[in-house]
């Protein structure tokens, strides 16, 4: 049995940002960045990009990753899960007797990410009793004091009861940074999820990962990566 595995989840026909797996993100496809950590870090025995779209498929084995099949049809819409995604990967490495002890699921859309919390995460997983690792990060106010509109437009808590609760009082609530899931194979396939009933989390800081589901959020992102690692297209 093989060590592990990255897989890169990058289907084609995204519509809010037109062939983002593959946009340029300062001069270089963004999906150039997932490789090339998951390269940097040294772990990985086999190293692979699931798509269904060719212009990716050559972008990816340009910057270092297999593409052994192409993603089907049934996991190529909006509607398939990451999971099912993973299980169909895991099935046709099985038909080629091939296993992976663990899994390192690293999305497309994440520059950021560092393979030095790749390397953290894994040496979590290997270390404890924890059965996946989360990159998570705080929210930066206490989510007990959030608030949300009604029908008619007035303004509510959605917890009243922490109405006079001081926000430093409260307990710190974390979000999913979104860039990468570590997980032991095994379990995966028995319960389905990378959020395994024993997972932890990876805690990064919010300059450390950017959702990216607009042309706003791709600006944010080539900030923060200024900010982390100045204008060189590659970091470790």
């Amino acid at each position: 049995m093989s060590k592990n595995i990255a897989i890169i989840p990058a289907r084609g026909g995204s519509k809010r940002v037109p062939k983002k797996n593959i946009k340029l993100f300062l001069g270089k496809p963004i999906i150039a960045y997932a490789l090339e950590t998951a390269i940097n870090s040294n772990l990985f025995d086999e190293i692979m990009v699931s798509t269904d779209d060719s212009e990716i498929a050559g972008i990816s084995k340009k910057f270092g990753a297999k593409i052994p099949f192409m993603r089907t049809e049934a996991t190529s819409d909006d509607h398939a899960t990451l999971s099912e995604v993973i299980v169909e990967i895991l099935e046709n490495y099985m038909q080629r007797n091939i296993e992976f002890e663990n899994l390192c699921c690293i999305l497309p859309t994440s520059p950021l990410i560092s393979s030095t919390n790749i390397k953290k995460g894994y040496e979590l997983l290997m270390n404890s009793e924890f059965t996946s690792v989360t990159p998570v990060i705080q929210f930066s106010y206490p989510i007990l004091r959030s608030l949300s509109f009604t029908k008619n437009h007035f303004l509510k808590m959605n917890w009243p009861e922490h109405l006079k609760t001081r926000s430093q009082d409260l307990p710190p609530a974390f979000h999913d940074a979104g860039s990468f899931y570590w997980v032991n194979t095994k379990i995966f396939l028995k319960e389905n999820t990378l959020f395994t009933e024993r997972g932890t989390g990876l805690i990064l800081s919010e300059k450390e990962a950017q959702d990216i589901d607009t042309n706003d959020d791709w600006e944010l992102a080539e900030m923060k990566y200024k900010l982390l690692y100045g204008e060189k297209k590659g970091h470790i």
